[in-house]
């Protein structure tokens, strides 16, 4: 009989002197988790079970996942049985669209959840519960027991998401999808690809070949550059769709533009192209949002884009537009948003975007690195009393190109050094006087590119902030220390090091030796 062990999901992990058995340390924690004394032992001729078609999904990911390290066959089948690993989508559970519940014992594993999203999220804590060398690339020996738990978790914020930006540096296709990979498995379920700024222009755009042609063909240090067919761009869609993450496109206006200024004479208020960029200093490009030309651009790129994103968001950017007039950034704004909504489409912004009235569809993202009440944080109150949803990415606790300390040799330090702990240690709800729980949407944990090259880099700089900030946006806040929280990422390391992740080893972690 299992012996059960109640764990409160942010208790402190420590020896347990009466034997009981120990909460396995999972990021992000669930709302409800407990240990019990019995594992289930994978073995070569264990089924992934599937009750309906919506399990297919999750059950087709977790077992390609788990060949290739064990080496099984783990036919994915559909029965009503309860033999082996069970994933029921049948909707019975009463948790949403991405709860779940989760139970592990001796005889099998049952996983219940109300949609398949559900499923694929518990399939992230499932992950977790069998030893680390289940994340290697290659085969390895056995044994490959799953700690016995009994789980049921919700997320706290709908919106939980990660940024990646290929405009500075371009990423292929294959490096996005390894990026996506990385983040699904910490219950992202957002990824805003920043797609076009002053150094390059990534999206092919049909009826405006010059933006690939000529503004694509830069980055930062005066690189080759690159950007996606419409078909690339398809192919990222449908791969975050699998691991059920919604993509969200950038094509940052009316500032950070000068790789379309260097495209398209017309959309210069003196008619002249601007030279290619290849430096990192920002706002000092501007469209000319005088000219009707301008909107005419704009709604034949948003309306190609959203043809292509399935997603409910556009996002136009907005932010750092030092040379656009407030009263022209403002009427900007506004004209902006009716092309939006006229591809069917939701505006999304930076927090500058508040300024310019925008309907309650939409959705700013704080960024400054301030809190309280301190200069800086009114955009977002500003968004708040509109009614327009808030997400939270400062960049002094969340933007992952900020250096760990001032030894890092990558990334950049003007918002804050930050180290996990800062990342971890702060409260999206309380963080800005007038900004509750009501206003915000979720987290957002940008990556920019203009000191990252290589996926090395990307990876080295996310880790281990990434799975802190993942945890913010999903698990309950109540009780969470760094404390606590620090032991459980010592344990996501060996997982890494299994899948031969780049991270940070940081001195704050108690990493296994």
């Amino acid at each position: 009989m299992a012996v059960l062990v109640a764990v409160s999901c942010l208790a402190p992990v420590r020896a347990q002197a009466d034997q009981r058995p120990a909460a396995p340390r999972l990021v992000p924690a669930p709302v409800s988790l407990e240990a019990t004394g019995e594992a289930y032992a994978l073995r070569p001729g264990t089924r992934i079970v599937v009750r309906s078609a919506a399990g297919a999904g999750a059950a087709s990911y977790l077992a390609n996942l788990l060949r290739r390290s064990t080496g099984y066959a783990l036919p994915v089948v559909r029965s009503e049985t309860e033999d082996g690993i069970v994933l029921d989508a049948t909707g019975l559970t009463g948790l949403g669209e991405e709860g779940y519940r989760l139970d592990v014992g001796a005889t099998g594993v049952l996983l219940a959840a109300d949609t398949a999203q559900g499923l694929f999220r518990g399939v992230q804590t499932l992950r977790q519960l069998l030893p680390a060398k289940a994340e290697s690339l290659k085969v390895r020996p056995g044994p490959w027991p799953i700690t016995g738990v009994h789980v049921s978790d919700t997320p706290r914020f709908a919106y939980r998401g990660v940024m990646l930006d290929v405009a500075r540096h371009f990423f292929t296709v294959d490096q996005v999808k390894h990026y996506i990979d990385l983040a699904a498995a910490y219950k992202i379920n957002m990824f805003h690809l920043h797609l076009s700024d002053d150094q390059g222009w990534r999206i092919a755009i049909r009826s405006r070949p010059l933006l690939t042609r000529i503004g694509g063909r830069t980055s930062v240090g005066g690189g080759p550059g690159g950007h996606y067919t419409q078909a690339d761009y398809s192919e990222i869609v449908r791969y975050a769709r699998s691991r059920f993450i919604t993509l969200i496109p950038e094509i940052d206006t009316p500032g950070h533009t000068n790789a379309a200024l260097a495209s398209y004479a017309s959309l210069n208020c003196d008619g002249r192209r601007r030279a290619p960029y290849t430096g990192t200093e920002v706002g000092f490009s501007s469209l000319c949002t005088g000219k009707d030309v301008t909107y005419r651009f704009l709604d034949a790129v948003i309306g190609e884009l959203a043809r292509l994103t399935p997603g409910p968001y556009i996002n136009i950017g907005g932010d750092e537009a030092k040379s656009t007039k407030r009263a022209d950034y403002r009427r900007f704004v506004a004209r902006v948003q009716k092309i939006v909504h006229a591809h069917g489409k939701s505006m999304m912004g930076w927090e500058e975007i508040a300024d310019a009235r925008p309907s309650a569809d939409s959705v700013a993202e704080h960024w400054n690195p301030v809190t309280g009440t301190q200069e800086g944080t009114e955009l977002a109150r500003t968004a708040a009393r509109r009614g327009v949803k808030i997400v939270m990415a400062p960049a002094d606790h969340a933007y992952l190109d900020m250096k760990y300390t001032a030894a890092t040799k990558l990334g950049q330090d003007w918002a804050a050094l930050v180290e996990a702990r800062r990342a971890y240690e702060w409260d999206p709800a309380k963080l800005i006087t007038g900004v509750g729980e009501d206003d915000v949407l979720g987290v957002e944990a940008p990556i920019w590119t203009e000191s990252l090259r290589t996926v090395d880099d990307l990876e080295y700089m996310a880790y281990p902030r990434l799975p802190g900030i993942a945890e913010i946006g999903w698990s309950p806040a109540k009780g969470r220390s760094w404390a606590e929280y620090r032991v459980r990422l010592a344990a996501q390391g060996p997982r890494w090091a299994a899948r031969s992740v780049n991270f940070h080893r940081s001195p704050q972690v108690p990493w296994p030796s």
